[in-house]
């Protein structure tokens, strides 16, 4: 026969409360029992000294007789120091994806490392292009400038040249009009009468 030393649960749904016992490993976890040699409460506070309490003496009787520790008693004997520390073993990765996902998972990691490199590459020829095309547009509008200062040096030349004859009468005609319309209306002009005469 084989001996376990184990938590047997107790306690109420979801308030658990264990007793450390010596059992045969055939026996159910909450079974038949050979003898209880402590308590676990996992419900108070790690520093609590009432958390993992046992019999040092018994437990000693019940190693020295062959009965083996599980896993959680083994820690809480390791800290105790009534046993070396037992090596953590590497828990179950259920939890974990399994292989195809996670090749699966690196594949879209790549591809959108990819996009992202592209998008970035797209974004800065874009920025070239915005960046050269402003740039031509200073240009464009720097020449118009530079275009109307050539266009306004012949255009001051032009005042220096003399006006035709003709033109000089026809601006002289509306001076005359406007003297006649300045002549006061109680005075007839010579005009006027020669007008009338007719």
């Amino acid at each position: 026969m084989s001996l376990k030393i184990r938590l047997s649960r107790g306690g109420a749904k979801k308030r658990p409360f264990y007793r450390i016992v010596v059992a045969d490993s055939r026996s159910p976890r909450d079974g038949r029992f050979i003898e209880r040699i402590g308590v676990y409460n996992p419900m108070l506070k790690r520093e609590d000294p009432n958390r993992i309490q046992f019999n040092e003496e018994r437990v000693r009787h019940w190693l020295s007789n062959g009965a083996t520790p599980s896993d959680r008693v083994a820690r809480f004997l390791g800290a105790a120091e009534i046993i070396p520390m037992p090596e953590r073993r590497e828990q179950t990765k259920k939890d974990k994806p399994r292989a195809k996902t996670l090749e699966r998972l690196k594949e879209q990691e790549e591809a959108k490392k990819e996009a992202d490199a592209v998008a970035a590459a797209e974004a800065s020829t874009e920025e070239a292009q915005a960046e050269e095309a402003s740039v031509e547009e200073a240009s464009v509008e720097a020449a118009p400038v530079e275009e109307t200062q050539a266009e306004e040096a012949p255009v001051e030349e032009t005042p220096v040249e003399v006006v035709p004859a003709k033109e000089a009468t026809a601006e002289e005609e509306p001076v005359e009009e406007a003297q006649a319309e300045e002549t006061p209306v109680g005075e007839v002009s010579v005009e006027d009468e020669e007008k009338k005469e007719k």
